[in-house]
């Protein structure tokens, strides 16, 4: 009777401990802190970018920053203007930086592509972009954007890799695989290379969901 009643009370010990110890493992995971300090209702985001952020081929309302705005109360304002290399990107941004945003989304490269301007080039405004925003002591967002491979014609768009190396290099969230999935969708598109109404509130709510993720929306 003592023998069974110590091996169920040496059982229920080991069971008690494994227990404690799995909680305190999973700790960490439940409570580690979102990366970035959310943001409230009225702040300023800037989206910086070209057609696809200006919204060419829908209504102004319907611009991706317009629709962001819709569900996160911020004020976005919408940095996009069609045509833009990232080299024009660039040289707007310290007057757009004025405005003193607390977050920009960085969307742009696709008319470097489009241009065959070349990617050292491309990759060194992006940087640049980046860097400046940094200094400005606000946080940034890179947009993956798609560069047009024979798997275009079938609908596949694939993302250039230097936004992967240049959001490592810069320690920035990579945004990515939207600007894809939507271009490569015919039903979102209003063109060959922009978004319809539909397709530019499809990346509003996948950018949305991604900043939540990151800590800048709840």
């Amino acid at each position: 009777m003592t023998t069974k009643m110590n091996t169920h009370f040496i059982t229920r010990r080991r069971f008690v401990q494994i227990s404690a110890l799995l909680a305190a493992a999973a700790l960490p995971a439940c409570g580690k802190p979102a990366p970035h300090a959310a943001l409230p209702a009225g702040s300023k985001i800037l989206a910086l970018g070209d057609s696809l952020t200006a919204g060419y081929g829908a209504d102004a309302a319907a611009a991706y920053p317009a629709v962001l705005a819709g569900f996160s109360g911020w004020q976005v304002i919408n940095g996009g203007v069609s045509g833009n290399t990232s080299a024009q990107a660039l040289a707007r941004l310290p007057q757009l930086l004025k405005q003193q945003p607390q977050l920009v989304l960085v969307s742009i490269g696709g008319n470097d592509f489009l241009r065959k301007v070349p990617e050292a080039e491309t990759r060194s405004n992006i940087r640049q972009i980046l860097q400046q925003i940094k200094a400005a002591g606000v946080p940034a967002v890179l947009v993956a954007v798609p560069y047009f491979t024979t798997g275009a014609l079938f609908g596949r768009l694939s993302e250039h890799p230097m936004y992967e190396e240049l959001a490592a290099e810069s320690s920035v969230p990579l945004f990515k695989g939207a600007w894809a999935e939507v271009l490569g969708d015919k039903k979102l598109k209003s063109d060959q290379i922009h978004a319809n109404a539909q397709g530019y509130r499809v990346f509003a709510e996948k950018m949305w969901a991604f900043l939540k993720q990151q800590g800048f929306a709840r």
